[in-house]
């Protein structure tokens, strides 16, 4: 049963993507300035006397949203393919070919989205996203693995 749910996962995920991706840039501009000047807020309580302006911050935010997403699939497209039968010495590359492939197709759908593009840089900054969290996954079920034996 958990191998379906984190097949289930993946696609939801994929699917959460899909949505943001969907939102013409006026919307997804609003909700990511929403989302820095939250990010704002918290480090003028930690750091009140911080210097960080908002263009600035509104760039980092966005990119780092762009990275954490695929972070997350990653983990969950190799999660999904240790817990099938796919699972092998090539998982790594399978996973990481998969977040890729998505990358790219969901900036590509972006071309047809008003206000939106497709940029490589942002398939880049995804696709590290992407490796990290796999490379994270693979070193924590490795230590797990070490401890149970």
């Amino acid at each position: 049963m958990s191998k379906v749910l984190s097949f289930v996962a993946v696609i939801l995920w994929m699917g959460l993507i899909f949505f943001f991706s969907s939102q013409p840039a006026v919307d997804s501009k609003e909700l990511s300035l929403g989302v820095t000047e939250m990010f704002l807020s918290i480090v003028e309580m930690a750091a009140p006397d911080s210097d960080l302006f908002m263009e600035n911050s509104h760039h980092f935010v966005r990119k780092n949203a762009h990275f954490f997403i695929y972070f997350v699939l990653g983990i969950l497209v190799v999660r999904a393919l240790r817990l099938s039968k796919f699972w092998n010495k090539k998982d790594i590359g399978l996973a990481f070919l998969i977040c890729v492939i998505y990358t790219i197709s969901d900036e590509l759908h972006q071309l047809f989205v008003p206000g939106r593009g497709a940029q490589v840089k942002d398939v880049l900054i995804d696709s590290a996203g992407a490796l990290v969290g796999i490379l994270l996954y693979r070193w924590l079920i490795g230590l797990r693995n070490k401890r149970k034996a």
